[in-house]
Formats: C-alpha cells, structure tokens, sequence
C-alpha cells in the first residue's frame, strides 16, 4: 500500500511535484533512450541494483529487445550470484560488481585503486560516466519508489534503442 495518497501506479506520485517529477522523467529517458553500453551489461546492472534496492516493479521489468539479446528469465536470475554465474563476461562481471558496490559501499568503492585499474582497463572513461549515471538513476528512483511503496505491482517494458 502506497505510504502516500496517490494511485499506485509508476507516475503518479512524481505529479505531486511535477517540476522535479519531469526532470526525473527527463533523467530516466536519457538513460534509456541514449545509452551505448551493450544491453546485456545495462540490464546485469539494473537488476543488481533492484535487487538490493527490493524495488518489485525494477525486478519485474523487462527489456522489449531483451530475448533478441540473450536477456532471458536465466540470465535476471543468476545476477544476484555475478561472481560465479556462468556465461557472463568480464565487462559484464564489472558491471554487477560496480552496480553492487555503488550502492552498498561507494566510499570503499571510490578507493579501491585495484577495481578502478580493473574497471578502466575494460571500460573507456565514457562508459564509466553513461554506467555510473545509469546506476544513479536506477537506484534513487527504485528506492524512492520502493520506500513511498507506489508502483510495485506494476509490469514495465523497458524500451531502449536497438544496439
């Protein structure tokens, strides 16, 4: 049951203050709508963080190019045990742990020289910033989402331009 008076749902509890409402919409858009990571790396990320972050409609939701790209039922379910699931790439492996990491322990994660060297070695400082943003958004948004408890029965289609 939602903690606010709002229907449940995804939107409208961001009317109650349409001004940042919009620039959250706005955010989420860019993220989905102009991302370059390879869906498959996207999606690991998105859904270790609606796992940690318990946001039912984020682990629920599902990319429409998702199956095309080898993005099935298998692969959400072996994202909470990244280290050890089998048939993930080392980009894909970085980019559950610095999703993981980001939001239980961005201080430790910001001096792990080790895991930078690591990440940047794979990632180019671009794709750093489009993940970390990425990350961003699916972590304040599910929690906000998740704490205000609207829109967590809802089903989501994620629409993302074709890779």
């Amino acid at each position: 049951m939602a903690r606010i008076d709002v229907t449940d749902d995804l939107g409208s509890w961001m009317q109650l203050q349409p001004d940042m409402g919009s620039g959250l919409v706005a955010f989420s858009e860019a993220v989905y709508g102009k991302a370059r990571l390879p869906l498959r790396e996207r999606e690991i990320a998105r859904r270790r963080i609606a796992e940690i972050n318990q946001c039912e409609v984020c682990l629920n939701a599902r990319q429409a190019q998702g199956p095309a790209q080898g993005i099935d039922e298998v692969l959400y379910a072996q994202v909470d045990d990244w280290r050890n699931a089998p048939g993930f790439s080392a980009r894909e492996r970085l980019a559950a742990e610095f999703a993981e990491r980001f939001a239980l322990d961005h201080v430790l994660l910001r001096a792990d020289d080790e895991f930078w060297q690591r990440f940047r070695a794979a990632y180019s400082d671009a794709e750093i910033v489009e993940l970390t943003l990425s990350v961003a958004l699916w972590l304040g948004a599910g929690r906000a989402m998740r704490v205000l408890d609207v829109g967590q029965s809802c089903a989501l289609t994620l629409q993302s331009p074709a890779m």
